[in-house]
């Protein structure tokens, strides 16, 4: 079993000594982990950082598109999770618990953006840095396009369609992730990529790509 106890001293140094107290890095699961953070242990609270930083980050940009808020949204969900960590009932779900709060910040931030009515896209070399390739220009047209398509569906349909789609992830995750049944995850799917298809055709970086045939990603597991 891997321990989660900080490395100290066997007793304080003496001042002036120069003795440094370092702290070990984190090495457990998720389990072990949650039960080291809600002790307050800084090692795994910073492991916690390290080890979803990037997925959290990745959820939000698949829901929202690029845009420069993104850093601190992503601030505001690995604090908020901190901060409801209480709440977890099984430490064993941290992945999907956390990508449901970033999916919940996500639906905030679309149903505050609307209500504002603008919208400011990065470029996409402004981006925060993520393991992805960089998108040639007839890509990155078609991305711009379908985000701007995405922009046009009730948010409780473009939220799954992103995840399902853009994310890859699997149905019962998307239902997860939502906090709804899979049969409702579902409806909102079909719905979504009926009004995303009749969408998309009036946009040409996308269109070609709808009358061939083509799908967005849609992944093979069903």
């Amino acid at each position: 079993m891997v321990s989660s106890r900080v490395s100290t001293s066997a007793a304080e140094p003496a001042a002036g000594s120069g003795v440094v107290v370092r702290t070990l890095p984190f090495a457990g699961d998720d389990a072990s982990m949650v039960a080291a953070m809600r002790a307050g242990n800084r090692a795994a609270i910073a492991a916690f950082y390290v080890r979803y930083e990037a997925h959290v980050l990745r959820t939000l940009m698949r829901v929202l598109g690029p845009e420069r808020e993104l850093p601190d949204l992503l601030h505001d969900v690995l604090v908020g999770a901190l901060a409801s960590l209480d709440e977890l009932r099984d430490p064993r779900a941290l992945k999907p618990w956390i990508t449901s709060i970033a999916v919940f910040t996500a639906r905030t931030r679309i149903l505050r953006r609307s209500r504002r009515s603008w919208l400011r896209f990065l470029p996409w070399h402004e981006l925060p840095d993520v393991e992805a390739p960089t998108p040639s220009g007839e890509v990155t047209e078609a991305l711009r396009a379908t985000y701007a398509v995405l922009n046009e569906l009730p948010v409780d349909e473009r939220i799954p369609f992103a995840l399902r789609f853009i994310g890859g992830m699997e149905l019962v995750e998307v239902a997860d992730a939502c906090g709804v049944s899979l049969a409702t995850i579902k409806r909102r799917l079909a719905r979504a990529e009926s009004r995303f298809t009749a969408l998309a055709r009036e946009h040409p970086a996308l269109s070609d790509w709808i009358e061939g045939g083509a799908r967005w990603g849609t992944p093979k597991k069903r």
